[in-house]
Order: C-alpha cells, then structure tokens, then sequence
C-alpha cells in the first residue's frame, strides 16, 4: 500500500485501535503470533480462514489469487476483516504478475480522519468478488487539499475510485464552546458549500467518480442539547445538510453519494469513543466495514461486474411447500405468515425486474404445474409475463443454468442463483463457479436481507433502455420460436427484417453509451470502461468519431444495442473538416487525414448473430474510404470473456499491423481507461489494418440507415 505524500507504509501499519503491528502480529482468529505461529490453544478457524492462512504463510497468496474468493464466502465480518489484512499485505501488482489479466481497482482514499483502518475490510470486500485493490491512502485530514489542488498526488493517482470519506468530527471539531444551534447551521452550511465545489472541481478535472458519504448525526453532539426543541431542530439541520449532499450526485456524472442511515439503521454503531478519541478513527469499525462492502459493489461495477440477471428456484424460495406434492392451492404464497414472508420476496424480486433485470426460473417441477401456476394462482406476485425465461425439468440445475444463458443470449457470469437447497447451491458453485449463488434457508423472512445484501445489480443509474429491457428479452423467445420454422440461418434473417440505425451519437444517450462500456463483455473488443463525463468528452472532441447502434425488427425496436468508439490520428489537415458535427453531437470524425482508428466496438449480446455488426463495420469502411481515411485500424484486446470477437476484424478484411499503431484513442477525459478494470484495456492486444482497397459486401438482409455529421432526423 503507498501512501499519496509518497511515505510508504509498513506491512499490516496498523490495526483498527491504531496500535502498531509487525509482520505477522495476528492469526485470523484473532490470537497474537509471530510469523508462522499457531493459533492459540482451544480457537479454530473457518475452513476458508485457514486455507487463507496456510496460503499467506506459504507466500502463495498472490500466486493462487482465484482461489480467495471462493474462501472468503463462507466467513463473517470478524473473519473477514482478517482475511483482509492479510490480503492488503500482497501489492497489486505481484498478483498481476501472476495473473495478467486480474482485474485492479485502483481506489484513492482521502478524508479528515485516520483512513488506514479501511484498507483491510476494502481489499477483502473486493478480494470477495474477484477483485484486486491497489490503494492510495492519503495523510490524515487531507481532503480538502487533495480535492482543491489539480496538480494534488490524488488526482496524479488516477484512481478509478476517489473514497472522501467524511465523518461527523468535521463538523463538531469547529464548534466553540458553548455552542448555539446558530453557530452548528454556520459550520452546517459552510461544510455543504465546501463539498459541492470540491465535488465541482472533482466534476471539472477529476478522472474516474468520486464517492462521498453522508454524515452520522452524533447522539454525543444531540446529547449536549437538554431540551427536545432544540434537539428536534438540530435533527431537521442535519437532515437538510444530508439531503443537499445526496442531491451532488444528481447533476454530477462523476459523483456518488453513499447514504449512511439505511446501514446505521440495521443497528450498526456509527462511533467507538475509544478509536475516536485516541485513533482519529471517528467512524467505528462495523460502520467502516460496511462502507466497504458498498464500495465493493461500486468496484464491480466499474469492473464491468454487474450482474443482469436474477435465477429462482421455487419451491421453498418463491413460495412455501413442493408444488408436485402440495398442488398449487397447497404452496405458501400469502395467506399464512410463513406466505406472507415468500410475498415480500417476491415483491422484491418484481422490483428488481422492473429496473431491467431479467427474471428467469429453473426449478424441478414438471413443466405443465409450473405455467399453470405462473398464469393463474391468485396469490403470486411474480406472474409468468415478469419472467424472460421460465425452465421446469429433473435435469441437474448446471445444465439447466448453461442452456438459460444460452436462450437469453447471455454469460453464465452475469446470473444470480437463488435456491434454499444447500445440494443445488453446492453444485452450481461447484459446476458454474462464476455464478453469484445467495444462500437462502427454510426461513423465509431472511430471503430478502440475503438477496439484497451485496447489490448485485446495481448500475449508475436506471435507462429506459435498463426498463424496456425485460419485454425485448420475451421479443428475443418469440424470435426463437421463429427461427424453429426455418431450415437455414439465412432464411430466417431475411424473413426476420433487421433495421439498423448508425448514427452520430447525442448527448442524451451518454448514460446508455457509458453503460454499454461497463456491462458488455463479450462483444467488447478493447473492454475499456467509460464513465458518463468519458462519453460526454468525447462527444464534444472533434477528432472523436462516436457511433450509437440501434435496431429493430418484425418483433419489435432493440432499442441502442451497441456503440462504435472510433479516432482520427495522423491528422494532415485541420480537424474539424469530414465527418464533423456540432459539438455534442458525437457527429464528429472526420477523417481529414491519414488513420481512422476504431478505439472499441460493443454490441449487446441480445442482437448477435444477425449481421448488425458486419453492416456497421462495412459501412464505417466505405465513410472512412469516402472522406479521405488511408487506412482503417482496429484494436482487439484479449480477455477471458471476449474470445467470441477475437477474428472479428480478419473476418472483414482485417491483416495484423507489423508494427505498433500510433499512440490513440484513450479519451481526453479518461486517459486511464486504457488501464481500466475489467479488460486488459490495449495492453497485449493486436492492432489490426485495412487498407481500404477492397471491402466486403454489406450483408442484404439488413436493411442500414446512417447519419453521420450530427445530422438527426
């Protein structure tokens, strides 16, 4: 772990009572040792716990990385928060050394209390989830210059993370003494005022999203207070000062804020006096902890982790009973407490669906009694219309699993598992490590906490792409009925009536351009991940070429399924000449010059194999051609889910460039994302070249409309 005013920090520097450790100072159960000792008599680890252990004592940890996940699962928050200390011992950069493709987040942690005690329950957080954290910790109470200062070691960093963990303390350190509810409004205020322009300078200058937090209201400062009025008061203050920090984030892209209350809520203590007083520690160590895990759950999405869609089992997970023994009128799914309990679930999961998270079932059950249910039972929530794929047979769960993701045109890793059998979970583990499998019992009214519990879903923020999502899902099981009654691949695409939309990319669909970075996997050539003020910059460069993809067909609109990122480079002329649209249109690209390099190419999972891409493609060959481009290149950025794209461009006439491409296409605002999580992000990629001269045939069954220049009909 580096510090951000360049001090390095010790092995394991501090422990959460801000005590000075050495290498080695405490096993995971918590029993002090010296390196390589035993745990003390009569303690035992957990299973995963030990083998943790055993790695790190061995000097195999970083070596055996994909291995820790699967380990830290099993353990609870103490267990973790020690796994996490031996993990954050192990630099990024060793595991990458191992492992050249593990995704890094770097993560810059800044605030106005000692940071150090996040590092150990962030680095496990992430480690849970596949992760490697490389962590930037800056000196205590350093938020302010970090923030203000362009040139600050911070934003040099690059991180895809900035943490400004904030605490009470900056507000109740400058109280005087006595103290009126006027002078706390005037600090109140003065505080607000100082976040949303360091939340302004981060917007205008910062790389990667800043994440601030709300404040805990402290009982210690209401307590000084000995008349309900004024307490009342002091409560409605704070509340406005918490709702004005949420509100950062609604018109910064670059900015989140996390809420405190629903963590302080479940009765996680916000203050150890103790740490607060002596360590600086002003936020307790549950509470830190779970910052961690949401701050986990911001890493895999800026991972491209995001999870899309939601599996069920059914009995005894949506509802109570064996349908094949209880019968439809026997099953649990209201009427009782226990029913009451697999309602809400249900509730929850219909929430989540109508965010755009596809809802798929595989039970064993006969097929029949499950789309009887589905369609008619008066007490389900979930009907059949919410799900996009319901399966129902004796066959195992894995396989049952692989054939889901491969009607709905999806990986495996983008699925959530929930089942109450411990059997089915263990297999799914065992056969589908890549799926994330949520542990539900035969208490129902834990199935909720359970699937909420690590956000699996959670993205930036919801589209009406993310809403229509669902219903184009059912489109695509139409779609599948359809090409049942052809003989051939070709007939079916010409009956099917694909319409493809290429168009200069608008400002309005930067959230949908950025999301298409960070969840597509697969057909994702350079897996390089943009945040929302990435997009809108390259929109508003005018040697940025920036297309959106949409498409429809007989079955219905697909809506923007993919995005072409593309460059001019070599430029002879001046840019601005070409393809060049008003600023904020994405309509720029002319070529005007020698190279078009195309910096990516997405495209959703939804639409392949229908020749979307082979006409986009084409066409940007003939644009580039047309407008005075040499040659087109492209790049491909090998990673352990986009193999299906690895022939994409020697396919349409393609050959492997001899020698490295000029320098390109990280965008003016992110110029980390080539370094991004989640892909290899240009390191250890082809660059591929077409020379113009001869192009391949636009496929005939797809029906291209393009409207470059930024001229929108």
């Amino acid at each position: 772990m580096s510090t951000l005013d360049g001090a390095s920090t010790s092995e394991g520097a501090s422990t959460l009572d801000g005590a000075s450790t050495s290498e080695g100072a405490s096993t995971l159960d918590g029993a002090s040792s010296s390196e390589g000792a035993s745990t003390s008599e009569g303690t035992s680890n957990p299973p995963g716990a030990s083998t943790l252990l055993e790695l790190h004592r061995a000097g195999e940890l970083a070596a055996r990385y994909p291995l820790v996940a699967p380990l830290l699962a099993g353990l609870g928050p103490e267990e973790l928060a020690r796994a996490g200390a031996l993990l954050a011992r192990v630099p990024a950069a060793e595991v990458r050394r191992h492992h050249p493709t593990a995704p890094v987040v770097k993560i810059a942690i800044t605030g106005h209390g000692t940071l150090s005690p996040l590092v150990a329950p962030l680095t496990a957080e992430l480690a849970r989830h596949g992760l490697v954290l490389d962590p930037v910790v800056s000196p205590f109470d350093s938020y302010v210059f970090d923030l203000t200062d362009p040139g600050s070691a911070l934003y040099a960093a690059g991180a895809d993370l900035v943490l400004c963990v904030l605490d009470p303390m900056i507000v109740v350190d400058e109280l005087p003494v006595p103290w009126t509810l006027a002078d706390l409004e005037k600090i109140v205020d003065e505080k607000v005022r100082l976040l949303t322009g360091l939340a302004d300078r981060f917007q205008a200058t910062g790389r990667g999203t800043l994440v601030l937090n709300t404040l805990p209201l402290p009982r210690l400062l209401a307590g000084q207070l000995v008349d309900y009025r004024s307490r009342a008061s002091l409560g409605a203050l704070w509340r406005r000062a918490a709702t004005a920090l949420l509100g950062l984030a609604e018109d910064r892209p670059s900015v989140v804020v996390l809420d405190l209350d629903p963590i302080l809520a479940d009765g996680t203590a916000a203050r150890d006096p103790r740490l607060s007083v002596y360590a600086k520690a002003h936020l307790a160590p549950g509470l830190l902890a779970a910052y961690a895990r949401e701050v986990g759950h911001l890493a895999r999405l800026v991972a491209g982790q995001t999870r899309k869609c939601l599996v069920l089992d059914l009995d005894g997970t949506v509802w109570g009973g064996i349908l094949g023994e209880d019968g439809p009128d026997g099953v649990e799914v209201a009427d009782t407490y226990r029913g009451e309990a697999f309602r809400a679930f249900q509730k929850v999961a219909r929430q989540i669906g109508s965010q755009g998270v596809l809802l798929a079932v595989v039970s064993k059950n006969d097929p029949e009694p499950v789309r009887r249910i589905l369609a008619e039972h008066p007490g389900l929530t979930l009907r059949a219309e919410d799900f996009a794929d319901v399966t129902a047979n004796w066959r195992p769960k894995p396989e049952n699993l692989r054939e889901t993701a491969r009607r709905l045109n999806l990986g495996t890793s983008s699925f959530v598992f929930v089942d109450d059998s411990p059997y089915e979970r263990a297999l799914v583990r065992r056969e589908l490590p890549e799926i994330a499998v949520v542990d539900v019992d035969d208490e129902p009214a834990s199935h909720v906490e359970r699937l909420l519990a690590d956000g699996w879903f959670n993205v930036r923020e919801v589209t009406a792409d993310d809403r229509a999502r669902p219903a184009r899902y059912r489109e695509d099981v139409a779609r599948g009925d359809f090409l049942d009654t052809f003989d051939s691949i070709e007939d079916y695409l010409r009956e099917l009536g694909v319409a493809v939309r290429l168009e200069a990319a608008r400002a309005s669909q930067v959230g949908r351009l950025s999301q298409l970075t960070l969840r597509t996997n697969q057909f994702n050539l350079t897996t390089r991940r943009l945040q929302p003020p990435a997009v809108a910059a390259l929109l508003d460069d005018p040697a940025a070429l920036v297309l959106a993809i949409h498409s429809a067909d007989r079955f219905g609109d697909n809506g923007l399924v993919g995005a072409i990122l593309a460059r001019r480079i070599g430029l002879d002329g001046p840019a601005g000449t070409g393809l060049d649209g008003p600023a904020g249109t994405g309509g720029t690209g002319g070529t005007g010059g020698t190279v078009l390099r195309i910096d990516n190419f997405l495209l959703s999972c939804r639409v392949f194999s229908r020749g979307i891409e082979h006409a986009c493609l084409v066409a940007l060959l003939h644009h580039a051609r047309d407008t005075g481009a040499r040659e087109v290149l492209g790049e491909y950025a090998p990673t352990a889910k986009n193999g299906i794209v690895g022939d994409f461009y020697p396919r349409y006439g393609f050959t492997a460039a001899p020698a490295p491409a000029p320098a390109a296409a990280a965008p003016a605002a992110d110029d980390r994302a080539a370094g991004s999580p989640g892909g290899t992000g240009g390191t250890g990629g082809t660059t591929f070249r077409h020379d113009l001269r001869d192009i391949v045939a636009a496929p005939t069954h797809v029906a291209l409309t393009t409207v470059f220049l930024g001229e929108h009909e």
